[in-house]
């Protein structure tokens, strides 16, 4: 409501008007109230017009204040014709599972973000709009960039920047990577503080269909085994699961030299400077230990039996010393039963590597035992029949191939060729169940307990799950940019968009799985209804009331104004 004035030459009038806009989209306005002439209100509301003025304010606000809490009560009645046909190309869905990211979006500040990019380069279109759209899209309906364009159109929220500016978009985000990064982490402390005392880190590679290597797209060891250019993506968590930075690489590069590079920019940008730093053992290279121990940095990673030194190797697998875990007392190897499912036992043996003192403590779960046997023994049976039916393929490389428990003989006593005779190797099986339900852990922490270390450890899976979401659920592969700026900016949009998930995950109180809220965000779409305002069309559950309550706005009204409609979605966008 606003105060309305004419003029003519006898008098002055006061109106209360309320604007709208009307069916054909033209913004109008109609007086709700006449307050009077000028002459008729001074002599209650005078002596001057300034005071007659302020009065009619006062009761613009009271009307507004009125008309608010009516809408809150308010029937709605549309009339609907039933011989009167639809208008051409008239939009009736809209999308509105991305209001919620939005609110995680706003409050990392990426809108300011994008206005300090826009500040350093020059181009015209609408970057925060379009990183916004791109960000949303990965979460709700992960596709190509010319796909999640036209899904766009479908948002509350219509993008009005063009196809071309997304991929010229693409180029300047890949240019501003590491600001971004470190800014987003730096803002993401004021959605709650961040548990950057444990960082974890891991690597995986995302393939493209297609035949030839160029530029970073390289062949390398492939996670899904494919015969694909590859390129490589390292990723650093804390210790909640939230994502921190992430680096790409070649897929032909060595895994482990892709870590100093993104832990010396977290240093230098991030402000992080003391941590643990934790991996499996494929990253825990001596270089990178030796990188770790350094400052006020230490770490915990994952340590292969196997790979010991000899001596080592013996101590890991000698029975004795063993303690339970629960009381730290010491056991006998012998009287452990299979059935102790949810006991753990250790043992600790001091352990020396380049010129660093640490902590090898060994592990040992029955629980883990049995399901590495039942595992073993399906492997054995499947080994038998090969040998049997004489099904045996040449250069089997998969560690978990039944084919190693094959060995041959192809020579006679007296050294002479013979044929080749294939047998089922016992001494191998014998080898591989001595180190059933063991598994290592080193540390250069050597006054910590040893709950508290393999607890961290334990905490690896959450990297896992990170890069499961980012593969499965956001569909982060196979790869359809071609150019390396662009691999970038994609791959920084997967980063972002797991970062805006889990944020709202902890949001909700990490109550819900990864599926249940995605089901639950692409859900929620809406109905407009005669060009008067919109219905929800999902329905209302414990985790939509949770993800209002997360956000602070609600959608699960029976029927929804424009204007409300509008004032929700400004409410998304408050830091």
């Amino acid at each position: 409501m606003r105060l309305h004035t004419s003029k003519s030459k006898n008098a002055e009038s006061f109106y209360i008007s309320k604007g709208y806009v009307n069916d054909k989209g033209v913004s109008t306005s109609v007086i709700v109230r006449k307050l009077g002439t000028l002459a008729e209100l001074l002599p209650e509301h005078g002596p001057t017009r300034d005071d007659v003025v302020a009065w009619c304010k006062e009761q613009c606000r009271i009307e507004t204040m009125k008309y608010k809490e009516e809408q809150k009560t308010k029937s709605v009645q549309i009339t609907f014709h039933a011989d009167r046909p639809l208008e051409y190309s008239q939009q009736r869905f809209y999308k509105g599972g991305y209001l919620f990211p939005q609110s995680v979006y706003y409050g990392l500040q990426l809108d300011k973000m994008c206005r300090k990019i826009k500040a350093r380069h020059k181009y015209e279109f609408d970057l925060n709009a379009i990183l916004s759209d791109l960000i949303y899209n990965r979460i709700l309906e992960p596709q190509s960039k010319l796909s999640a364009y036209k899904t766009a159109q479908s948002f509350l929220e219509p993008p009005a920047y063009k196809l071309h500016d997304v991929y010229r978009a693409l180029s300047i985000l890949a240019e501003e990577n590491d600001l971004i990064q470190s800014e987003v982490f730096k803002n993401s402390n004021f959605l709650g503080e961040r548990n950057s005392k444990v960082l974890y880190y891991d690597c995986s590679n995302f393939y493209f269909e297609i035949e030839q290597e160029e530029g970073d797209k390289k062949y390398g060891k492939s996670k899904e085994h494919r015969p694909n250019p590859i390129v490589q993506m390292g990723l650093f968590i804390d210790g909640d699961g939230i994502p921190l930075a992430f680096s790409t690489f070649p897929g032909n590069q060595n895994e482990q030299t892709s870590l100093k590079p993104l832990e010396s920019k977290i240093l230098q940008q991030f402000g992080c400077d003391k941590f643990i730093y934790c991996s499996d053992a494929g990253l825990a290279s001596q270089g990178n230990r030796n990188f770790n121990h350094m400052g006020k940095r230490s770490f915990i990673v994952t340590q292969s039996i196997k790979k010991l030194r000899a001596e080592d190797k013996a101590l890991a697998l000698n029975k004795e010393g063993f303690k339970r875990l629960s009381d730290d007392k010491k056991v006998k190897f012998e009287s452990i039963r299979d059935d102790d499912a949810n006991e753990l036992y250790y043992k600790e043996i001091p352990y020396t590597s380049g010129n660093i003192d640490q902590r090898l403590i060994i592990t040992y779960s029955p629980k883990y035992a049995v399901y590495q046997k039942t595992i073993r023994d399906t492997q054995v049976d499947r080994a038998r029949i090969m040998v049997h039916n004489g099904s045996l393929k040449k250069n089997r490389k998969n560690p978990n191939d039944p084919a190693r428990f094959i060995g041959k003989d192809a020579v006679t006593k007296d050294g002479e060729a013979a044929e080749i005779n294939y047998y089922l190797d016992e001494e191998k099986i014998s080898e591989e169940s001595m180190y059933d339900g063991l598994y290592a852990v080193c540390t250069d922490l050597l006054d910590d307990k040893v709950g508290d270390i393999l607890k961290v450890s334990e905490g690896r899976w959450q990297i896992e799950e990170c890069f499961r979401i980012m593969k499965t659920d956001f569909s982060a592969r196979p790869v359809y940019v071609q150019r390396d700026d662009r691999i970038k900016a994609h791959f920084l949009i997967c980063f972002l968009a797991l970062l805006n998930y889990r944020l709202l995950e902890k949001q909700l109180g990490n109550k819900y799985t990864c599926e249940e809220i995605l089901k639950a965000l692409r859900e929620i779409n809406f109905v407009n209804i005669e060009g008067q305002g919109y219905v929800p069309t999902y329905s209302r559950e414990k985790i939509t009331d949770d993800l209002h309550e997360a956000c602070g706005f609600r959608t699960d009204y029976q029927f929804i104004t424009k204007s409300k409609m509008k004032e929700i979605q400004k409410q998304s966008k408050r830091r």
